[in-house]
């Protein structure tokens, strides 16, 4: 705004407020005008009209007893039709918002828990920008936009906080992992049953494939060549057995076998007691 011989500039989006013997005469709009200063006129001072925003840091504490900084963003400006109210009746309008703001964030947040009170920021901001809006429209302001931007407890309490997330994102991991671990396990578990019951059906049936070659010989044998029993054929298989077993042992280099004296009468016990062996696991099965 400038003046010089009784002329006014002011500026876009303002407003000047002219008096007249120091009593309010006018509110001037943008552009220039005429004071002549001979009738006691003159410029009391100007009013932006522009959108203004106060950030108000209040610190208060929740229901659970933890102490926040509450961080508001005001957004307001004054109203051109307004304007008079907006000049003469505050001193110091950024004062007057903030005490409104204090009023009402202490008012709200002590009746939430701190968890809450993050879950909520938007019906706080609504609480204050409605007791904002309801107070300052009695002196000429609009409030466009309330936000509670921030809201930032104790650093023990934040400390706190981020050790029981990690406590139980651990704990969750270590059940997921035990979890696998017990899969793994039984699968594990059952691979081995299955194993073992299949190596059961090979040797149970190696036994009865033994049987029945050693029959099939034994009946064979008594068949093609007449006068020998059935014990005389056993005694000769096991005896021929036997001595082919010696001899692959002896063609070895590598062998580590170790044999008990024996003679006829040794070899005669040896086969005793391996036809009873057969002869039983035939019974068996």
């Amino acid at each position: 705004m400038g003046q010089a011989l009784g002329c006014i500039q002011v500026e876009q989006s303002t407003v000047a407020i002219t008096e007249a013997f120091g009593k309010f005469d006018d509110v001037l709009q943008p552009g220039c005008h005429c004071l002549p200063w001979c009738f006691g006129k003159q410029a009391a001072g100007t009013l932006s009209l522009r959108v203004q925003q106060l950030d108000v840091r209040c610190e208060t504490k929740t229901k659970d007893n933890v102490f926040v900084n509450v961080v508001a963003s005001i957004q307001y400006r004054a109203l051109a039709e307004k304007a008079q109210d907006a000049f003469y009746k505050l001193s110091n309008t950024r004062a007057q918002i903030q005490s409104y703001v204090f009023d009402v964030i202490r008012a709200s947040v002590p009746k939430l828990e701190l968890d809450a009170v993050f879950e909520q920021k938007n019906d706080i901001a609504r609480a204050v920008e409605g007791e904002l809006e309801k107070a300052m429209s009695h002196y000429g302001y609009e409030i466009v936009q309330t936000l509670i931007v921030d809201i930032e407890p104790d650093e023990h309490v934040k400390r706190a906080m981020n050790e029981i997330n990690a406590a139980a994102r651990m704990r969750v991991a270590a059940n997921e992992k035990a979890e696998a671990e017990k899969i793994l396990q039984i699968k594990r578990a059952e691979g081995d049953a299955e194993s073992k019951y299949l190596a059961g059906l090979g040797v149970a049936r190696q036994r009865q494939a033994i049987v029945d070659g050693l029959r099939d010989s034994v009946l064979a044998f008594s068949e093609n060549v007449p006068g020998t029993s059935s014990k005389d054929v056993m005694d000769m298989v096991l005896v021929t057995q036997y001595f082919d077993t010696m001899k692959e042992i002896g063609a070895s280099s590598k062998s580590n076998s170790v044999f008990i004296p024996h003679g006829p009468g040794a070899v005669r016990d040896i086969v005793s007691q391996i036809r009873d062996g057969l002869l039983q696991a035939s019974q068996n099965n």
